[in-house]
């Protein structure tokens, strides 16, 4: 018998206002994020993992993949750029519909998806971006988690997706450090549990990463 997986999928701004720092941080805490998860026997059973940049267009870094075969490029940042969260939740749901899959009568199906997304601004595509929300809430994910990173990231935006939206006051490498081992640390929790809890239980963020109310 075949574990069932767990589908992760990670969505990470890419757009121009992430060059330096922010974009360097990033890769630091998903390198981090799955030593983290390859640690852990659960994740390594079932978890299997994507992710998806945006900035000027969204692209799929990597299918998903069984977390031990996971290799992280370079995540690097174009020299300017729009944030197009919406072409990136559009490419999430081809993808998910592609990938994921669904239970029968005859078969058991993945456990639902997770979602992370990472933004440091607002879409750019805010039109599309609206309209791929009520598409992405079609997909039952078992749980959706926003983070607005840095001042100008639009918080009440990813509201309109998810009510799971945490902030990070500074686009730094603790601050991201501690927003992917939170992440890893969801992760865990969500192949540990998975099908028992709905939707996806989640441990308490950091203090560097705060719940938006």
């Amino acid at each position: 018998m075949t574990t069932r997986r767990l589908p992760v999928y990670i969505l990470l701004d890419t757009s121009g206002s992430m060059r330096g720092e922010p974009i360097h941080a990033v890769n630091v805490g998903m390198q981090s994020m799955l030593s983290a998860l390859r640690q852990d026997p659960y994740a390594l059973e079932s978890v299997h993992l994507s992710v998806i940049t945006f900035d000027i267009e969204a692209k799929e870094l990597f299918p998903l993949t069984p977390l031990e075969q996971v290799r992280l490029p370079e995540i690097a940042v174009p020299g300017s750029g729009a944030t197009f969260l919406g072409a990136a939740l559009e490419l999430l749901i081809d993808r998910v519909d592609r990938d994921v899959i669904l239970g029968s009568p005859d078969r058991k199906g993945d456990w639902r998806p997770l979602l992370f997304i990472m933004t440091d601004g607002s879409p750019s595509d805010l039109q599309c971006y609206r309209e791929m929300i009520a598409k992405v809430k079609q997909r039952h994910f078992g749980n959706i988690v926003a983070c607005a990173a840095g001042q100008k990231a639009k918080e009440a935006l990813l509201k309109e997706l998810t009510p799971t939206v945490v902030s990070l006051d500074t686009t730094d490498i603790a601050s991201f450090a501690q927003f992917f081992k939170w992440v890893s640390a969801s992760v865990a929790t969500g192949s540990s549990s998975a099908g028992v809890a709905s939707p996806t239980s989640l441990p308490p963020p950091p203090p560097e990463v705060q719940v938006v109310i």
